[in-house]
């Protein structure tokens, strides 16, 4: 199993040998010196776009994933996403939609075209929804802590102070513009707030383990189908025992676990002996987007929630012009 892992994982190494040909010269730290040299609270979103374009693209998509993906647990979350079905019914356009969207803010910036209507999006869908503050800034926390915790772990390297502190102000400034309100200040006060949080709220839902099969069967229809069950195994391998307690999975065993993640701390290894990227990799270039070959519009992407239907309880007046 450990050696099909392997192979899938080194599948995976963000290296296109065409692109990367003539790197060799480049200094595979000096992305990270430039990072340093710049001002983590002024240049917070462009040192978040080197991290997540240039340094470590794979991880992000990775630990964003399971960002959203642990999310589940807290039953409010995990129930209403239940009751809208887009997870459950439609899997593949709600994860594209989701990152193409929250990608477009990355790639662009805040301040341009792109960026506000992305952000507009995300604000009229959520809006829609009986979502408390908590909830929201609990999310929002999975966004600035699961990355660098997966990075600490399987990246190549460990995320810098700088990466950290853009991140989490990258992120306070995405949940200013959703309207998220008592956002943490601190990379340590993000983290501390999604630990007790989870502390608090992670239990069983029955909707919430639908929509945690279902994402499942996402990760898995991307490979061949015979290699589904070796995959569902090894991404369970990769939670922690809250989140397998919440939704009531079967632990893999501790060799099981020892191997997967042995794997993927592998393949950090081996990007780390990689010349550094010289082109950004942006999530809208991720193979596991399948829902729009032909293009799309980001003022397209995403629901449009009817009040009274799949969990959108009534009309909200459209503030969406908070930004």
């Amino acid at each position: 199993m450990c050696r099909t892992i392997v192979h899938l994982l080194l599948l995976n190494v963000e290296s296109n040998p065409r692109r990367q040909k003539g790197t060799a010269t480049v200094k595979r730290f000096e992305r990270l010196e430039e990072i340093r040299r710049m001002d983590p609270y002024r240049d917070a979103s462009e040192i978040y776009r080197l991290s997540s374009a240039y340094e470590f693209p794979w991880d992000f998509t990775r630990a964003l994933e399971l960002a959203l993906y642990r999310t589940y647990a807290v039953p409010s979350i995990g129930r209403l996403l239940a009751e809208t079905a887009e997870l459950t019914d439609r899997p593949q356009k709600r994860y594209d939609d989701t990152v193409l969207l929250l990608d477009a803010v990355v790639e662009h910036g805040f301040g341009s075209e792109e960026g506000r209507t992305a952000i507009r999006r995300i604000n009229r869908m959520h809006r829609s929804y009986d979502i408390s503050d908590d909830d929201m800034r609990y999310v929002l926390c999975t966004f600035v802590v699961m990355p660098k915790r997966w990075i600490d772990a399987y990246g190549w390297r460990r995320m810098s102070g700088h990466e950290t502190v853009a991140c989490a102000v990258h992120y306070r400034t995405l949940g200013r513009h959703m309207g998220i309100k008592d956002i943490p200040e601190t990379y340590e006060e993000f983290e501390a707030f999604l630990d007790a949080y989870e502390q608090e709220h992670f239990a069983w839902d029955e909707g919430a383990r639908r929509v945690s099969d279902a994402t499942l069967d996402l990760m898995t229809s991307w490979y061949p189908r015979p290699l589904a069950p070796l995959l569902r195994t090894g991404t369970l391998a990769l939670l922690d025992e809250p989140l397998l307690r919440a939704f009531r999975y079967t632990p893999p065993t501790p060799a099981t676990r020892a191997l997967v993640r042995r794997a993927v701390r592998l393949r950090g290894r081996a990007v780390r002996l990689m010349p550094p990227r010289r082109a950004p990799h942006h999530a809208r270039q991720n193979w596991e987007i399948k829902g729009y070959p032909n293009g799309y519009r980001l003022a397209d992407l995403g629901t449009r929630p009817v009040p009274g239907v799949a969990g959108c309880p009534v009309r909200h007046i459209d503030t969406s012009a908070v930004e």
